[in-house]
């Protein structure tokens, strides 16, 4: 059980969770600065989205962060709540790269228009928004595949 690097309750866990609150903090920044983002469903959906992510990851890495400082058995590895924790994570995967495609579709569609519907300054932060969002969700992923790999152990 607690040779599993990254799940949760691990330093490697703990660094996951941070890089998601990081991650899906610069998204939501990257696009709350554009005053347009709510003129498409797209950028909406990813507000969102990463407004779930936030509180979800924040949570977990203090979850990790205690358990990693007091070096005590995580509360969290019983099976009914690694449960919960496994298929959180795997719904918000799935959220979080269906509003980073989006998002980054939208934004293709946008800059290849003819640059009338979309200025090249907000375009960029929406690009970057949507970079941080596949970021995101590559650390989201790799956190559900490691508490699902965990869950059976128990």
């Amino acid at each position: 059980m607690d040779g599993v690097p990254g799940s949760v309750g691990t330093g490697a866990g703990f660094s996951l969770r941070l890089g998601q609150t990081l991650f899906s903090s610069a998204s939501l920044l990257f696009m709350s600065l554009g005053v347009e983002f709510y003129s498409y469903t797209a950028f909406c959906y990813l507000v969102t989205i990463m407004g779930l992510v936030i509180p979800w990851s924040f949570t977990l890495a203090l979850v990790d962060g205690y358990s990693v400082l007091v070096k005590c058995p995580v509360p969290v590895r019983q099976p009914g709540i690694l449960l919960i924790i496994a298929a959180g994570d795997w719904v918000l995967s799935v959220l979080t790269l269906a509003a980073a495609c989006s998002t980054a579709s939208v934004v293709d569609l946008l800059s290849h228009s003819g640059g009338s519907y979309c200025p090249p300054k907000c375009c960029s932060r929406y690009q970057l928004s949507a970079a941080m969002a596949f970021l995101t969700w590559i650390l989201s992923l790799a956190s559900a595949l490691l508490n699902l790999w965990l869950l059976p152990s128990l």
